[in-house]
């Protein structure tokens, strides 16, 4: 999900997701490839033709899929791992994480301005009388709300954007899934993006995982060139969580100083 940042009252940092696990939930989703990754292959568009919308659960893509199913091998497949470890997927992640770095720096000023305020009206609410800390406080909600609009407005157009890239990539990708299934014996191929019980696969070993060989086949057919030797693929991350909202504090018994 590029975390563009996260603060509260005493720290304010920038920060990487720890996990590509929900970035494309509505890509693979736990998906049971299988005969439905088949049907996605037989329903891609030809080459300059324009794109349709995939119906891979259709019976009738479903049914002629099953009949080309020859094998009786069922391997494995991470498709989140293979969307972002392709050369395409390291390139267009990167180029959407600097695409947001403007976003991801406006968002830092106004949440560094709104935890200065908070830490003004911790520091001085015994002193201010009630108008003062009662404007200070409406100053504080109102620029808190602003910042939650545009840090889901970002949150929302970054996941979108995102989803684009994984999409496209997985359209590309889901034909070659297929041709190496089966020419290699398979007869059912199983998403392993998310453990279980989330996922549907509960242990496998490393021989039945096709993830690898199916990276390097898309890598062949797309052209993108590896990144730079010694340089370390950037994860997509989103939009942090808001800074957290100042304590409020019960009136001064006595009339407040100005």
């Amino acid at each position: 999900m590029i975390e563009l940042m996260t603060s509260d009252a005493s720290t304010r940092k920038l920060t990487t997701s720890k996990s590509i696990a929900g970035k494309f939930a509505r890509l693979a989703a736990t998906v049971l490839f299988g005969f439905s990754v088949f049907a996605l292959a037989q329903a891609a568009p030809a080459a300059g033709s324009a794109p349709a919308a995939a119906a891979p659960d259709s019976p009738s893509t479903a049914a002629a899929a099953a009949a080309k199913a020859t094998g009786t091998k069922v391997g494995t497949i991470n498709i989140e791992q293979a969307i972002f470890l392709s050369n395409q997927g390291q390139r267009d992640f990167a180029e959407l994480s600097k695409k947001f770095e403007p976003k991801q720096n406006e968002l830092k000023t106004k949440s560094d301005e709104i935890d200065s305020l908070k830490k003004q009206l911790s520091a001085q609410q015994d002193k201010l009388n009630e108008v003062s800390r009662d404007k200070l406080v409406k100053d504080i909600e109102t620029k808190q709300k602003s910042f939650d609009r545009s840090t889901q407005d970002a949150q929302e157009d970054f996941q979108a954007q995102q989803g684009e890239i994984g999409n496209k990539i997985l359209t590309v990708m889901a034909p070659l899934i297929v041709k190496y299934a089966s020419d290699n014996g398979y007869g059912m191929i199983l998403d392993t993006s998310q453990q279980w019980p989330r996922g549907p696969v509960i242990w496998y070993g490393p021989a039945v995982d096709i993830t690898q060989p199916v990276i390097e086949a898309f890598n062949v057919q797309s052209g993108v060139p590896a990144p730079a030797a010694g340089s370390t693929p950037t994860k997509p991350v989103k939009p942090a969580a808001k800074p957290a909202a100042p304590a409020s504090k019960a009136p001064a018994a006595t009339p407040p100083k100005q």
